[in-house]
């Protein structure tokens, strides 16, 4: 059985840094595209960025791009999502996401999700 659990989250002040992990096991995910989404209260959940599986093709979002980087440990299958200069607009329930078709799925329909761990920016 397929689990992605996330750790990290939590309370930051604004202009803080924070990352977020996303342990898979179950399955090997080193040929996956992996990435992240939010959702802020009263939105919809979206795509915040994602690595290919060698890590050398990225996607972001364009309200984190310079902020934000997606990076992955393979050997660990783990993968990590890297927040600086945090404004209290990221505040959000952040979510891990894999998917075997690359990078295009992963940000619009990917097959596995993690539980969700929240991430509150205070002003």
């Amino acid at each position: 059985q397929v689990h992605l659990v996330q750790s990290g989250g939590g309370l930051v002040q604004a202009g803080g840094s924070m990352t977020l992990s996303c342990a898979a096991s179950g399955r090997t995910f080193s040929t996956y595209a992996v990435g992240w989404f939010r959702q802020a209260p009263g939105k919809e959940r979206g795509f915040v960025g994602g690595v290919s599986w060698n890590g050398l093709s990225a996607k972001y979002a364009d309200a984190v791009k310079g902020r934000f980087t997606v990076s992955r440990d393979n050997a660990r299958n783990t993968w990590y999502l890297q927040m600086t200069s945090l404004k209290p607009e990221d505040t959000a329930v952040y979510y891990c996401a894999a998917d075997p078709r690359g990078t295009n799925y992963l940000a619009t329909e990917p097959g596995y999700w993690g539980q969700g761990t929240q991430v509150t920016v205070s002003s």
